[in-house]
């Protein structure tokens, strides 16, 4: 009889508590996928965008996760190495959409990458960002993708329109990796803009070379033979070093200007002197910045001990751009491909988006009308700020 009264009341005991104590539940945790590389090529590039990746996840942190329609989410980054290569960017967007079910992703950055990656994400309608692609491929008819950077369409003509104000120059050589969609593709869009303000025959150069080529001085006496009064060099910063040098050890003495790919602090490093007193677009300046631009650049540089490149900025931006689509949304429903399509949605409508890159706002293509940095490498091999260029 007592073996049963307390059973009883342990049971009763049991379920008292059942009813006193507070009911919670573990809040979902939105995944955001950075597909980056972090080998290959150009591991710089995914270094410094799981660098502005973390400083941004921290910021989330620090705030108890993103609200939104009145929850509170967590939030993980998923990163994941796509080795600089178009075959392992695909790969790596498939996994995180069909098994690590990411609400969106950020990156591939170069559009050799992005472009085929784009597809994907696309196609399984999930909202993709790339910081740092700029070939009109990446997004052209894809409304899930979107980018945080200028397009080549429009850095190809700043670029052309630049050397003709600023030396008065008429005679133009290209030297581009023909493998490659980036360079291949600023490289027509630059051709096509110099023949249009100074006629057809006017790129007295426009030579080509393929991925892991390392000897140009094919290519570069053709140049110097060529007439050509200055060299376009679309190139990434582990190839502009090697180009240059050989340049000059050729005799070359005339400007070599260049693109966004320059905006590495890894160009300056392996160019040295070679590289001193040139100019290339870019996304910013990172030199005399103020605000919030300021704060970013302060804040990356304590941390990681080094000035955060073009790259870490965008990236930044593109998370940020993701993180305000996030918090636009009315709810989220915790069904990962309704949750995409709200989300991609709400990116679409962004307008006038603050930026440390600049102020944004995306065209039905999912490109952000924004300007274009001209940079000057000094004599101390600094980025400074030289002018801007805006649409």
């Amino acid at each position: 009889m007592k073996k049963g009264f307390i059973v009883v009341l342990a049971l009763l005991v049991m379920c008292g508590l059942s009813f006193s104590a507070p009911v919670t539940s573990e809040a979902k945790t939105l995944t955001i996928g950075l597909n980056v590389p972090m080998t290959g090529d150009i591991p710089k590039v995914g270094e410094s965008s799981k660098h502005a990746a973390q400083m941004w996840l921290e910021d989330i942190k620090a705030a108890g996760g993103l609200k939104v329609g009145g929850k509170t989410y967590k939030v993980a980054l998923d990163i994941e190495d796509n080795e600089s290569k178009a075959d392992s960017a695909v790969s790596v967007a498939t996994k995180m959409i069909t098994q690590d079910d990411v609400l969106a992703i950020v990156g591939p950055q170069s559009s050799k990458q992005a472009v085929p990656a784009g597809e994907v994400c696309n196609n399984y309608k999930t909202p993709m960002i790339s910081p740092w692609s700029t070939n009109p491929a990446t997004t052209d008819n894809r409304p899930y993708v979107f980018r945080g950077c200028f397009l080549d369409s429009f850095q190809g003509p700043v670029m052309a329109k630049f050397v003709t104000g600023e030396y008065g120059f008429k005679k133009a050589a290209v030297l581009y990796d023909v493998a490659s969609d980036y360079p291949k593709g600023l490289a027509e869009f630059f051709k096509k803009a110099w023949e249009k303000m100074h006629g057809a025959g006017s790129v007295v150069a426009f030579e080509s070379f393929t991925t892991k080529d390392t000897d140009f001085s094919s290519q570069l006496s053709k140049i110097i033979k060529s007439g050509a009064q200055f060299l376009f060099l679309p190139q990434y910063y582990n190839e502009v070093p090697l180009i240059v040098q050989q340049a000059h050890a050729l005799g070359w003495k005339n400007p070599i200007v260049g693109s966004d790919s320059w905006g590495s602090p890894e160009t300056v490093k392996l160019c040295g002197k070679d590289c001193y007193g040139s100019f290339f677009c870019t996304h910013y300046a990172a030199a005399g910045a103020k605000g919030a631009t300021k704060a970013f650049i302060d804040r990356y540089t304590k941390k990681y001990k080094e000035v955060p490149d073009d790259v870490a900025a965008l990236t930044w931006d593109s998370l940020h751009i993701i993180q305000k689509g996030i918090e636009s949304c009315a709810k989220l429903t915790g069904k990962v491909k309704k949750d995409r399509e709200a989300l991609r949605n709400a990116i679409a409508k962004i307008k006038d988006f603050k930026g440390i890159t600049g102020n944004m706002t995306f065209t039905e293509n999912g490109d952000p009308i924004k300007c274009a940095v001209i940079v000057k490498i000094s004599d101390k091999g600094e980025y400074k700020f030289y002018k801007s260029v805006c649409p």
